[in-house]
């Protein structure tokens, strides 16, 4: 049986899936509240907001994630970042997961991947609930009604939290499983209700198609300036860094918060929604991200509640410090309603620092900009991934190495090539530790990060003057208005600067250690900004 929208000519039975019980085809947003209720997945919560939690996994499960390592791969993945499935594993994983379906309910959901239509890629994701199907509808990009009845997937998504991978059987490391097959254009996932798996799958899936094509995949939030695109910013960085905090910046225009594309035509954003997490949200700090937890759709994820209210508790940790709202980009006022920007006038790298020793903002060369992208030094922050529990210092090269199918280089050369022809400016910004490493000193004052940002931005922070980092290599600003001086300077910040050098020696010779890998594969200028 089925319901729903789809194109009579490519549902599951023409894909080869059969045996199934109810079919739900590109349900909307009440219905699938309304299914998800029915099944007893989740919570109505204020506002008409769907409160779910996802049992075990409360983060993502980098360890677990295989591509499939077939002749027409075998030569393009970073197969030490990427762990290797057989053809034959995937075989017995795929047949086993359709036994496993026969006579469930499913629900599909045919979506895009990318906002610009010139390199958009069309995405039919199969879920075994209905919350995971609302997910995927929030944060991939939906086409217009009327195009489902001529829809033809390029890939697709099968997500079924109730299966259990067997390692022997299906060559994998665990009952929890990942799998991407490039020629048979499916990925499987399997044991984790975790919703995100979902999202990161087609991004690690267009980090793999786009630079065939020139298009350099980014794990970034971008904006704009309001009325003017070519104005465009974007802020790299991993889950914790700020990405979704600070491009939601009420002064400009948001294209997204986590995933975009740099073409020859300019930036584009991949998904249709935002994922923020929601750990310390205030209406104070954050209004616009705060009050889409109020508004009808929104996904609340792994956020204790109180059970006769449905009130949220945004200091409750005790399900996971990666709690997590995903709701449409158009909850945001001032979102973009095309995705679409120009090429970055500014780039911004975020990282968060556990040290407590980069300063708040500092500016790039274009090869001190290659380098620290290719180290993509930040702090993992409790609860993104199973078993983080604190900060944990850590290199992700290019903020995002767990989605990064290719070798670094070629995302690292892509990004300064693009650079390098549209003249855009680099910047270093640490949203992390001041004052003293995690434990002593004290997280970075938003207030801070925003202003010296907002000076970037608006081109006023290029007049003020610039001391060399003795550490790095970079230039700080001495003194920029509106922020606290010392903070410019961290050593100030410390109450023993001895300590605060001993503690710098350490990061940089942990950068030197990171980056020798690189050495073989890069330029004189950027082997010698990694010097400092």
């Amino acid at each position: 049986m089925t319901f729903g929208r789809v194109n009579p000519h490519f549902q599951l039975e023409d894909q080869g899936i059969t045996g199934l019980g109810t079919v739900h085809y590109n349900l909307i947003e009440p219905a699938l509240i309304e299914a998800a209720l029915k099944a007893g997945e989740g919570t109505l919560g204020q506002g008409g907001t769907l409160l779910v939690t996802t049992g075990k996994f409360t983060g993502r499960s980098p360890k677990d994630k295989h591509i499939v390592k077939t002749d027409s791969v075998a030569d393009t993945i970073w197969w030490e970042n990427n762990a290797a499935m057989s053809p034959e594993g995937f075989d017995a994983l795929y047949a086993d997961m359709l036994t496993y379906l026969k006579g469930r309910d499913v629900f599909v959901q045919d979506l895009i991947g990318g906002a610009d239509p010139a390199h958009s890629i069309n995405m039919r994701m199969i879920s075994e609930l209905a919350w995971h199907s609302l997910f995927n509808r929030t944060m991939l990009r939906r086409p217009k009604r009327d195009a489902l009845d001529s829809f033809i997937a390029d890939f697709t998504v099968i997500n079924c939290p109730g299966f259990k991978a067997d390692p022997e059987r299906h060559d994998c490391r665990s009952e929890t499983v990942i799998a991407m097959n490039f020629d048979r254009k499916l990925i499987l996932v399997g044991n984790t209700e975790y919703a995100g798996e979902n999202k990161k799958s087609v991004f690690s899936l267009l980090n793999y198609l786009l630079p065939e094509k020139g298009i350099m995949p980014m794990h970034c939030s971008a904006n704009h300036a309001e009325g003017n695109p070519v104005d465009t910013a974007i802020f790299f960085g991993l889950s914790g860094t700020g990405k979704t905090t600070l491009s939601a910046d009420p002064n400009r225009t948001l294209l997204g918060d986590d995933e975009h594309g740099w073409s020859d035509r300019g930036t584009f954003n991949f998904e249709g929604g935002c994922y923020a997490k929601t750990i310390n949200l205030s209406a104070e700090a954050e209004p616009e991200i705060y009050a889409t937890c109020g508004m009808f759709g929104t996904i609340i994820e792994n956020m204790v509640f109180d059970p006769e209210t449905q009130e949220l508790d945004f200091e409750d940790d005790s399900l996971t410090p990666n709690m997590r709202c995903a709701y449409p980009l158009h909850y945001i006022s001032n979102a973009s309603e095309t995705a679409l920007g120009g090429h970055p006038k500014n780039v911004i790298m975020l990282t968060c620092d556990a040290f407590g020793v980069l300063p708040p903002i500092s500016r790039l060369t274009p090869a001190q900009a290659m380098y620290h992208f290719l180290s993509g030094f930040t702090s993992k922050m409790a609860g993104t991934e199973r078993g983080i529990d604190e900060p944990q210092p850590v290199f992700s090269t290019c903020f995002g190495a767990p989605f990064m199918p290719r070798r670094p280089e070629v995302y690292g050369n892509l990004l300064r090539e693009k650079i390098a022809k549209h003249g855009a400016t680099c910047w270093l910004v640490n949203t992390g530790w001041t004052g003293g490493a995690f434990g002593t000193g004290s997280r970075m004052p938003i207030k801070a990060t925003r202003a010296l940002l907002t000076a970037a931005l608006d081109g006023s922070l290029n007049d003020v003057e610039f001391r060399k980092d003795p550490n790095f290599g970079f230039e700080v600003p001495v003194a920029v208005p509106g922020v606290a001086e010392v903070l410019l300077d961290p050593r100030r910040t410390w109450t023993d600067p001895t300590a605060y050098d001993a503690q710098a020696a350490k990061l940089v010779q942990m950068f030197a250690d990171n980056f020798a890998q690189y050495v073989p594969f890069i330029d004189e200028d950027v082997r010698a900004a990694s010097l400092g």
